[in-house]
């Protein structure tokens, strides 16, 4: 790969690592935030998103979506398990884009809004395995000698 698809890479890396992060501690650091409002007002899939929303499951939502937005972004701007941080934003995305699609509109657009394009990018950070670049992904699988589908 050339010097300059590895910048490319990794500031593209660095950017949605940012955007999630950010939205990861402006959860944590807001002590009247809950996902419960989100969820009940799912369109589709209401069934499932109301069950998360319920009293008994709602701390544990709250606590993934938060730490978990967190870890992903973390993850992503340091190029640290960047695969795996990759795959679990693609699912929250996902988890994201389904209760407001109105088929085929979603918020301002039509089928495709911001979740669909960070899951494109997240899919390309894993394709091309884009912690390797400037990222500490390299020296832990080098040190350590990790292995698996989260390198």
């Amino acid at each position: 790969m050339k010097k300059h698809e590895k910048q490319a890479l990794t500031f593209l890396r660095v950017l949605i690592g940012w955007l999630i992060f950010y939205a990861g501690l402006s959860k944590v650091l807001n002590p009247d935030w809950t996902a419960a409002g989100f969820l009940n007002g799912a369109e589709n899939f209401s069934e499932i998103y109301g069950w998360f929303a319920k009293p008994g499951n709602i701390g544990w939502v709250d606590f993934l979506n938060q730490w978990g937005q967190l870890a992903i972004g973390l993850g992503l701007i340091t190029g640290t398990f960047t695969r795996l941080a990759s795959y679990a934003g693609i699912l929250l995305m996902a988890l994201y884009y389904f209760p407001s699609l109105d088929f085929p509109y979603i918020g301002h657009g039509m089928i495709v809004d911001e979740h669909i394009v960070y899951i494109g990018v997240l899919v390309v950070l894993a394709e091309f395995n884009a912690g390797q670049y400037w990222g500490l992904d390299k020296g832990l699988k080098k040190t350590y000698k990790f292995k698996g589908w989260w390198f």
